[in-house]
């Protein structure tokens, strides 16, 4: 999903890219469906788009009917939305810091979003979640905040899927810092590792990066 994307990274960076930060860090309606250069430049629904992912992570953390799962940084609910459609009775539940993000989510999956901050301490018992995931987010944060995030991923879900952006090479880290509109976090693949282990994270993790 993410390398179907096309990506012009100069034009991006030449095109008064500190402005358009301080309208992507908003996130609200240019974010998410404004012009392409403050963000996602219209992110909609399109059916069956998130189902793999969903597929795979009810598959490989067992998760079925009764199971508990929160979205850390949902935006607008497509993943847990595509997840109720293959297991209505999954217990979902997802929080962003965009309003506008969630007003934007379907009837299905909305009465289950609310607006929180990742970097805040989240509002759930000890192991209340199955499964806590968290896609494309925790970059966003700045290092001091990560400690706080990653520990409270870790505190309420009894299992973690944590997905963000990152880097392995030189050429890697350009195209990142050339694209990136809300990074605030610039670490490669082993620093993160060792952010995990410091800040005491033991769920799963994977990386997108910027080739």
């Amino acid at each position: 999903m993410h390398q179907a994307t096309k990506r012009d990274y100069l034009a991006r960076m030449l095109d008064n890219k500190v402005q358009c930060m301080k309208i992507a860090k908003q996130y609200s309606k240019e974010y998410w469906d404004g012009d392409r250069r403050y963000g996602y430049g219209g992110y909609t629904y399109i059916p069956g788009r998130w189902k793999e992912v969903a597929q795979a992570l009810l598959r490989a953390y067992r998760l079925g009917a009764g199971s508990r799962i929160l979205d850390v940084g949902c935006g607008k609910g497509f993943l847990l939305h595509e997840m109720l459609l293959l297991e209505p009775d999954l217990n979902v539940t997802g929080f962003d810091i965009s309003a506008y993000g969630i007003s934007c989510s379907s009837d299905l999956v909305k009465p289950h979003l609310f607006k929180h901050f990742a970097q805040s301490p989240y509002p759930f018992a000890d192991n209340e979640f199955d499964l806590v995931i968290s896609l494309s987010t925790l970059h966003n944060l700045r290092f001091f905040d990560l400690k706080i995030a990653l520990s409270e991923i870790e505190r309420v879900g009894k299992n973690g899927y944590v997905m963000l952006e990152s880097y392995r090479s030189e050429q890697e880290l350009f195209n990142l810092e050339c694209w990136a509109l809300t990074c605030e976090s610039f670490f490669d693949q082993e620093e993160w590792v060792f952010l995990y282990e410091h800040f005491g994270y033991s769920g799963d993790y994977e990386f997108i990066f910027f080739i």
